[in-house]
């Protein structure tokens, strides 16, 4: 079992991790159903370790990434010249996790077209790759997931029915977290664990932080906490995650402002609003952490762009909005590269 949910000790959770150790003796389908992020392939995982198929491959497939032609080509295979770009045959996965665990993950986004082709291979456990004729045996324990009610999907005719049963041999419906609020904390100190160690930055979540953590109803799960505490680490403050939390809640308390925060000032005789206050204290402490993160790794502009989850241009924009100058700025050092090739082709043009 993972490590993830190991942690999940609700009763809630404990109610699946039950669910788990019973079905994962046995060689049948399970049918996984949860919102966005609530750790449905943690729990594919999980079944797969606790089974006997534990020595072989899991392999997980997202059928909500490929469109119908790929999806079918990248589970069943291909021939060589089965269609454009088809140079060579490729196994698909079917083949590939034979005697292993194969996850169909967003399995409520399959094309109908396919749909058939599927419930063939878990009826009989046979196939042919596109293109191909020959008939290739399986030995594969599937586990499928979706955040999408299927029985909704069958009544508009977007699912079939008989493979909705072929899959719903043993469900699991997994809760949202906002159902086992009690996990927060245990699950907030996991991921700041785990990014220390990833980042190098060790970082506390104030108490009024994890207030707040545990109001919030986390639309994304466990997936969307994992990002908050993800950009805690690598921001090294919580201040910022906390004042988009409590803004989503509508207000609530604001952590304390530690001594590296830059503060907003208010000249008690000036008129200013509350509005404008808030956006300088932003503003104040993006800067901050745009700083922090930049000089980490040494103005590697790309590297922090991806630390702080945005895009290059962005963070070019933030830097010149927050007056952060360059790494050659603030040392004194203005002379870019081009420059100085520039001047070098000079002097060797004036030597020559």
């Amino acid at each position: 079992m993972t490590e993830e949910l190991r942690l999940c000790s609700s009763a809630k959770m404990q109610a699946i991790r039950d669910l788990i150790a019973k079905v994962a003796a046995l060689d049948i389908t399970v049918l996984l159903q949860g919102e966005s992020g609530v750790g449905k392939e943690v729990v594919a995982r999980a079944i797969h370790l606790a089974s006997p198929r534990v020595h072989r491959q899991f392999l997980k497939v997202n059928c909500a990434a490929l469109p119908g032609e790929l999806l079918e080509s990248e589970l069943f295979g291909h021939e060589k010249g089965a269609f454009t770009d088809a140079y060579r045959q490729k196994p698909g996965k079917f083949e590939a996790v034979d005697q292993g665990t194969l996850l169909l993950d967003e399995i409520g986004e399959i094309p109908l077209g396919l749909q058939a082709k599927l419930l063939h291979v878990l009826q009989d456990g046979e196939f042919s790759r596109v293109g191909g004729e020959k008939i290739i045996r399986t030995d594969v324990r599937l586990i499928a997931s979706t955040n999408r009610d299927l029985k909704a999907a069958m009544q508009a005719h977007q699912f079939r029915e008989d493979l909705y049963y072929r899959l719903n041999v043993f469900e699991i419906r997994i809760p949202p977290l906002r159902e086992r609020r009690e996990e927060i904390p245990v699950l907030v100190g996991h991921f700041l664990t785990k990014f220390t160690f990833q980042y190098a930055r060790k970082i506390e979540v104030p108490a009024d932080t994890m207030r707040v953590f545990l109001e919030y109803d986390w639309p994304g799960n466990v997936r969307e906490l994992e990002n908050a505490a993800r950009r805690i680490v690598v921001l090294g403050t919580a201040l910022t995650v906390h004042q988009e939390i409590a803004a989503r809640l509508g207000g609530g308390p604001r952590p304390a402002v530690t001594p590296s925060a830059v503060t907003a000032t208010v000249n008690p005789e000036q008129m200013i609003s509350l509005k404008d206050i808030a956006r300088r204290a932003a503003r104040d402490a993006e800067r901050v952490a745009i700083n922090e993160v930049l000089d980490r790794v040494h103005w590697n502009r790309a590297k922090a762009a991806r630390l702080l989850q945005i895009d290059s241009k962005t963070l070019q924009y933030k830097i010149e909005q927050c007056g952060l100058g360059t790494r050659e700025e603030k040392q004194g050092t203005v002379a870019e590269p081009a420059i100085e090739e520039q001047k070098k082709s000079g002097r060797d043009g004036r030597m020559n």
